[in-house]
């Protein structure tokens, strides 16, 4: 009978209903149960708590399931004028110690192995692509320093895309930390200041990719109230997923647009479009679009977690045959 979160089918056969046919048959038998008895119902519990986690659960979710186990055996006793004895209420809540503390110790434990095996991939991941970037812009400036190739040539041009991608890795590295971590320290921003930034770098970039970036002048007034550095690390993956998808000799624009209260920014590439559905899945952790599979598959990820953290959002539209457009949707500071 709760009423929410419903119970699955799995929490009806594994859950506080397997625990209460195996306390029964315990009581049957012997009481205190036997350790046999114990440890069948420990493990029910440990199956339970893991399933907990699966589906969504909170820790104060797992304790009340049991929790409420007590007063709903009392109360049914006492609406059908049966008595409990000392000893037989001793047993209940000696039972519902261990399966709670196995259901808790089983959600906990596998919780903190989600989490390390995240961080690890995550940080390999990150150690991964910068150590390519690092090595690439190694040989390059090896090859300038030895005077082999020109310092306007084409090396220098890697180079120079290599460090540009190393900073923009770190960027996105900084605004994850800085996400989970709580720290999100909000200012007055002119959206203008913002823009240009992204113009000079990304400007860079759509270069060596053989790509135009356009960018649409900003109202000086403009204001946001963000954390600028997850807004600039938001709005640069944006434009580096736009200039990886885009083909050679394509477009990629950035323009702002006042709508009510809100800004939008849009970054629109020439990707071709997107298959009918895919678009929320672009925001996936390690999802990666397309036959590129170059970086984390995390970019996209990052700048929604980081522009949902101080109130705004973010939305792909498809455009088909033709590309998409990546929206940040912000609060605009009242003038």
């Amino acid at each position: 009978m709760r009423p929410s979160p419903k119970p699955t089918e799995i929490e009806l056969t594994k859950g506080v209903p397997l625990f209460l046919d195996q306390l029964a048959d315990a009581l049957r038998t012997s009481s205190p149960p036997s350790a046999e008895a114990t440890r069948t119902m420990m493990t029910g519990a440990s199956m339970h708590g893991g399933e907990l986690l699966k589906k969504g659960f909170t820790i104060a979710q797992v304790v009340h399931d049991y929790g409420d186990v007590c007063q709903a055996v009392t109360e049914l006793a006492e609406e059908m004028k049966e008595p409990i004895t000392t000893e037989e209420f001793h047993t209940l809540n000696r039972c519902l110690d261990n399966v709670m503390a196995e259901a808790v110790t089983a959600y906990t434990t596998l919780r903190e192995r989600n989490i390390a095996d995240e961080q690890t991939l995550r940080t390999g991941a990150f150690a991964h692509e910068l150590r390519n970037r690092l090595t690439a812009t190694t040989l390059g400036f090896a090859l300038l320093k030895n005077g082999t190739a020109p310092v306007g040539g084409s090396v220098a041009a890697v180079v120079a895309l290599n460090l540009q991608r190393m900073k923009a890795l770190i960027d996105r590295s900084l605004v994850d930390v800085r996400v989970d971590s709580g720290n999100i320290q909000r200012e007055h921003v002119v959206l203008r200041h913002v823009i240009e930034e992204a113009e000079a770098d990304g400007g860079i970039e759509a270069s060596a990719h053989g790509l135009s970036l356009s960018v649409a002048p900003v109202e000086p007034s403009i204001a946001v109230d963000v954390d600028p550095q997850i807004l600039s690390g938001a709005l640069s993956n944006l434009l580096q997923n736009a200039f990886k998808f885009t083909k050679k000799g394509g477009h990629v624009s950035l323009r702002t647009a006042i709508k009510g209260d809100h800004v939008e920014i849009d970054v629109e590439d020439e990707c071709g479009g997107l298959p009918p559905g895919k678009a929320d899945e672009l925001f996936g952790a390690y999802n990666q679009a397309g036959t590129n599979r170059s970086g984390l598959g995390l970019g996209l990820f990052i700048s929604r977690k980081g522009v949902e953290a101080f109130g705004g959002s973010i939305h792909v539209r498809d455009v088909p045959g033709r590309g998409c457009i990546f929206t940040i949707d912000l609060p605009l500071v009242p003038r």
